[in-house]
């Protein structure tokens, strides 16, 4: 995940409230959890489109005091109900309202606006006149400056506009388009101040006995280059507007779900966390003019990453290839054509991340795109190639032979910095990453000595990356008829197999290093990352059972997953981004290569730690990473601050842990099933309408005793599956 060099900069004044998040393709909703949006609020709550913030105030206020939260949460990951009653108050006519008398219910979700329905229901035997406030504001901050970058100027804020039925913010950036956020309601409000940079806008409402009362707002925003007319809908318009984009939202998914591998167990808790999963992946999935694609994590990095698309389409290929599809098409567009060191691009190359905000377009920071990630462009042909034998789709791979070309290409002529074989970084480009592997944090490389550690980098994972790559290639290329560039490059994959075996070996230790420095020296860190060696296939079945042993030893296993770094280490801090921490998506790599080498109980001792700790979150959804603190009786895993929640290859890392358990793979005869186990307390298991080589096959699994039970029940097309005990 691209840090940008900030996120340590993200530092809240207090630790905040667990946020709710909606989201449909670029535009999304971060507020409290009582759906509001306090003014100055620290964090990154708001309403974004494109790396700004479009709404940085929305608060709800009766008779001038904070309303009382009675729960909330969000279906679907984009339709979010929040339910609130008043506290004990004196209505302007002089009426003392009770405690809990009237209840306030949000409806809200996104369809290209954001789309709410306010209800006010009068539990009391009398009326009841009240006033209530909305206040708003938009500050149009591009999603860095809320990172923390300082801007030595800004654009021009236009004046606010409106009237009874509807109010316009506006802000001409320094790129010359002007950003406006549309808010109409029905029906129109008492009264509309303006009040600074914010408005309040005040209803005055007489409820009766038992009655409810409705306001339903739109708000809309846009970017363009033309001045901005008041949009005035129709006050019928509102209500029915609310309900065909809840129609519409509740097919699509109901759509997206239909597409997908549907899961079920027997356990209702369990189930709960794959839907949620499933969820969250579409809510991120993400349609721009030129394709879809899964975007990283809300709210800091709601936008396209190399890295983090690849990997998680990589993990949920047996849950939907089309996402995979569509990401190596869109990345392909982006793929690097010339040298430019300031951002870092190389031909062949693929993108780190693209902003598309003002601080972008004014090339006040790199991302326009931005290529400093060192394993990325290794990714694309890793699963380019899992994609081809996951489908048996030959004609895309004729399609994407260029790209594909010019990717393995990169890795000689530009990602190996000295012709040692290795790939290297360096990082020098100023305002550009100075780690560029997945712990691209300032200090996500450390020395035994806690040091950042001097480059040029070799990183471990990334040499098994090119390794996976290169024998990927080579299959690719007898694909298409290519047969000596496809000798040549399993010729490298021996190779390199060979010199990674010797260079990156802890003889003393028995484990793989985290990197080469500048000077080819071994740095003994240990460190999370040799645990990706493993699905390559790099290592001898005893090194890779020594990694397994290491990986899940005390200084490495906190009972709720593998921590990126040794408690042993002088850098270990559990409360660290990545230097102590846990990601989901790391177990899940690691978890993957557990499987390759057949180390069953060690897979089944992660995989249902993790799922544990994952059932002990909002939703039951995985974060982006959370603290690396050792399992305590009856405590839960430590929230990181500042996870991005819902976060792509974190909601991928429940289906890459589910396929690792099943031991489901692709082989020359067919779908593989081979001595399948399941996480602790699950004892059945169902897969519906697996797509594997343009068929469809329906799988059960049962535990009974010491063993599962592996049993197709039906099938569409000409799929095999071979079961192997």
């Amino acid at each position: 995940m691209n840090t940008g060099g900030l996120s340590l900069r993200i530092a809240p004044e207090r630790v905040e409230e667990q946020p709710e998040v909606i989201k449909k393709d670029e535009l999304f909703m971060v507020t409290l959890r009582d759906g509001s949006i306090p003014s100055g609020y620290p964090g990154g709550l708001g309403l974004y489109f494109r790396d700004t913030r479009f709404l940085s105030c929305f608060e709800f206020l009766v008779e001038n005091q904070k309303p009382i939260l009675l729960s909330s949460g969000v279906r679907y990951s984009h339709f979010y109900q929040g339910d609130l009653t008043n506290p004990e108050v004196l209505t302007g006519s002089g009426q003392l309202l009770p405690i809990q008398t009237v209840h306030f219910r949000f409806l809200r979700l996104i369809e290209g606006a954001i789309y709410q329905r306010f209800r006010v229901t009068n539990y009391s035997l009398s009326p009841v006149a009240m006033t209530l406030t909305f206040k708003l504001g938009a500050d149009f901050r591009d999603i860095f400056e809320i990172r923390g970058t300082q801007r030595e100027r800004r654009g021009d804020y236009l004046p606010c506009r409106f009237d009874s039925r509807s109010a316009v913010f506006r802000y001409r950036g320094l790129d010359d388009l002007t950003r406006t956020t549309c808010i109409s309601w029905q029906p129109f409000p008492e009264s509309i101040v303006e009040k600074g940079d914010e408005l309040l806008i005040t209803y005055s409402l007489v409820i009766s006995a038992k009655g409810k009362e409705y306001i339903y707002w739109k708000i809309a925003v846009s970017i363009e280059d033309s001045p901005i007319t008041i949009v005035c809908e129709k006050p019928k318009e509102h209500k029915e507007q609310f309900i065909q984009a809840a129609l519409r939202q509740k097919k699509e998914y109901a759509c997206w779900y239909q597409s997908c591998t549907r899961l079920a167990t027997d356990r209702p808790r369990f189930n709960q966390m794959l839907n949620q999963a499933l969820s969250d992946l579409r809510m991120l999935y993400t349609a721009y003019p030129e394709g879809s694609v899964i975007e990283a994590g809300v709210p800091w990095y709601a936008t396209v990453f190399g890295r983090d698309a690849l990997i998680t389409a990589w993990q949920i290929l047996m849950i939907n290839p089309e996402v995979c599809r569509e990401t190596l098409r869109f990345l392909a567009l982006y793929q690097g054509d010339k040298v430019d060191p300031q951002r870092e691009e190389e031909p062949g190359k693929i993108i780190h991340e693209i902003r598309r905000g003002e601080m972008a377009n004014c090339k006040e920071i790199l991302h326009t795109p931005y290529y400093g990630s060192v394993d990325a462009t290794l990714w694309f042909i890793i699963v380019l190639g899992e994609f081809v034998e996951w489908t048996g789709d030959i004609e895309f791979l004729k399609k994407m032979r260029t790209p594909f070309l010019r990717a393995l290409e990169w890795c000689t002529d530009y990602g190996d910095k000295d012709g040692d074989g290795y790939i290297e970084y360096s990082g020098q480009a100023e305002g550009g990453l100075v780690n560029q592997g997945w712990k691209d944090s300032w200090d996500g490389v450390p020395d035994t000595d806690g040091n950042p550690v001097e480059r040029p980098l070799a990183l471990v994972e990334v040499q098994a990356y090119l390794y996976a790559a290169y024998r990927r290639a080579a299959k690719m290329l007898y694909q298409l008829g290519e047969k000596e560039p496809a000798k040549h490059y399993q010729t490298k994959a021996q190779q390199l197999c060979t010199n990674f075996r010797r260079d990156f070996w802890v003889k003393e230790g028995g484990y793989l290093g985290l990197a080469l420095d500048a000077r080819k020296r071994l740095i003994p860190t240990m460190a999370s990352n040799m645990g990706h060696a493993l699905f390559t296939g790099i290592l001898t079945p005893r090194a890779a059972k020594a990694v397994a042993r290491k990986l899940l030893s005390p200084e490495m296993f906190s009972l709720w997953g593998i921590r990126t770094l040794s408690r042993k280490e002088r850098a270990y801090n559990p409360i660290s981004y990545h230097n102590g921490s846990v990601w989901p998506h790391d177990n899940s790599i690691i978890a993957a290569g557990l499987r390759k080498y057949n180390l069953l109980q060690e897979l089944e001792k992660l995989v249902s730690v993790v799922f544990d700790a994952a059932l002990r979150f909002p939703y039951y959804r995985l974060p982006e990473v959370f603290c690396g603190f050792g399992r305590r009786p009856l405590s839960a895993p430590v929230r990181y601050p500042i996870a991005c929640e819902p976060q792509a290859w974190a909601a991928g890392s429940v289906f890459l842990l589910l396929q690792a358990c099943l031991g489901i793979q692709t082989t020359p005869d067919g779908l593989a099933i081979k001595n399948p186990v399941l996480p602790a307390g699950l004892k059945e298991l169902h897969l519906r309408g697996l797509r594997f080589h343009g068929g469809k096959v329906d799988i059960d699994f049962e535990k009974r005793k010491d063993r599962v039970i592996c049993v197709p029940v039906e099938k569409e097309g000409e799929v095999r599956v071979v079961i192997e005990a």
